[in-house]
């Protein structure tokens, strides 16, 4: 079995950091607005990049900006600025699916990846396409069947990119999914004047609908409002057969996600994708992975059309289904380096020994422990309230910008 490049999303620089600490091979983020994710996420600037890419480059980590969206003649001007300030910067690779994006990379020698939203489903295809990029996103609508001809295909005719090595597939693995093919949705468009095709969704397929006979006026009765609302991709437990498709590189959905949800998918993948290659990835594995990944936003999982699927599975409701949360309690104050002690304001709520913290930064990432002891204005207490100064044993260090938070149990409408 080849090794799976695992890729992870970020959409600042909470959840970049997160992503490097939690074992990704790769990061793929958005500069400004032209991203499939240009409200979603905060996004980076063109004055980010060269941080970007020094971060990932000292844990030996790709790094992809995504210029995926579709483009006017008015944006020429800044895609060849962006592209040309990330080659400076020494970013890995672009994203592209319009053509004049991919020609602007190609012209300067930078790397070029295909997106998903130009929709690849046959070998031919990936021929054409192999004369500007090493590696292409496959369509979402595939099966694994699908895949495995194509990567199949590839080795046969040995389809090599401008780099010379064989052409290398990705797919998506875990994540939010579009109603629309491959993401290409008209719907915001139509009814807000925002394009998704911009990054600028409006995210109208998530919302409940009733149906209604414009000639009769009787309401047609659904087994579920939510009837353009996709359940999230998830892979893991069909990793196994995911591998065995050929894929090179594994792509994790959620740039417009907070940094909690990056550390812990990313974490439960690399641990199955090690422990794929290790030979001892099991069932028993598969449902503990699973009940981690329940814990961080989701709209429940399916497995996307991968197996054959026809139809969708689709969300019972609106929002997140995930079994935790995150409740804010304070930020950083200081940090005792020697006794690898934090200590932090509490602004709102109570914090308990026994309870599981959530710490997060631009630099720190999104980090959890567990409060083993506490000092509360410098006694050792087991509680600390709204106003209170308190001091908690931690393995890393925080900064003053962090913001602390106190997980809890979420309930979730069956």
């Amino acid at each position: 079995m080849q090794k799976i490049e695992l890729m992870a999303p970020a959409g600042n620089f909470e959840s970049l950091q997160a992503a490097l600490d939690n074992g990704a091979d790769s990061v793929y983020f958005g500069v400004e607005q032209l991203n499939m994710r240009a409200r979603a996420s905060i996004n980076f600037t063109l004055d980010d990049l060269p941080e970007i890419a020094q971060r990932c480059q000292e844990k030996n980590v790709r790094t992809y900006l995504t210029l995926n969206t579709i483009i006017y003649d008015h944006d020429l001007s800044i895609v060849k600025t962006l592209i040309q300030k990330a080659k400076d910067s020494n970013i890995t690779a672009v994203i592209a699916m319009d053509q004049a994006v991919i020609m602007a990379a190609r012209d300067i020698g930078m790397e070029v990846h295909i997106s998903t939203q130009i929709n690849i489903t046959n070998i031919e295809t990936v021929k054409f396409y192999a004369m500007f990029a090493d590696t292409m996103v496959l369509s979402r609508e595939l099966s694994l069947r699908q895949v495995k001809k194509i990567t199949d295909l590839i080795e046969k005719d040995q389809i090599k990119g401008p780099s010379g090595n064989l052409v290398e597939i990705e797919i998506f693995g875990h994540g939010a999914l579009c109603m629309a093919v491959s993401g290409k949705c008209y719907l915001s468009l139509h009814s807000h004047n925002s394009s998704a095709n911009r990054g600028a969704c409006k995210q109208n397929c998530r919302k409940k609908y009733t149906v209604i006979d414009q000639e009769s006026g009787f309401e047609i009765e659904l087994d579920n409002e939510y009837m353009m609302s996709p359940k999230d991709l998830c892979t893991i437990d069909i990793l196994d057969q995911v591998a065995d498709a050929g894929i090179k590189v594994l792509k994790i959905e959620g740039r417009g996600r907070a940094p909690e949800y990056v550390a812990k998918v990313i974490k439960c993948y690399r641990q199955a994708i090690d422990s794929l290659e290790q030979g001892s990835f099991d069932k028993g594995k598969v449902v503990t992975w699973m009940q981690e990944l329940e814990k961080v936003y989701n709209r429940g999982f399916w497995n996307g059309y991968y197996l054959g699927q026809k139809l969708g599975e689709w969300s019972k409701g609106t929002g997140s289904h995930a079994t935790q949360k995150k409740v804010y309690i304070g930020k950083g104050s200081h940090y005792f380096p020697k006794a690898q002690i934090g200590e932090f304001k509490i602004e709102a709520f109570d914090v308990s020994v026994g309870d599981t913290i959530l710490v997060t930064g631009p630099t720190t990432g999104a980090k959890e422990v567990e409060v083993a002891q506490m000092l509360v204005n410098d006694e050792p207490l087991n509680k600390a309230s709204k106003g209170d100064s308190v001091t908690i044993p931690l393995g890393f260090r925080i900064r003053p910008s962090d913001k602390l938070y106190k997980i809890v149990e979420n309930k979730v409408e069956a």
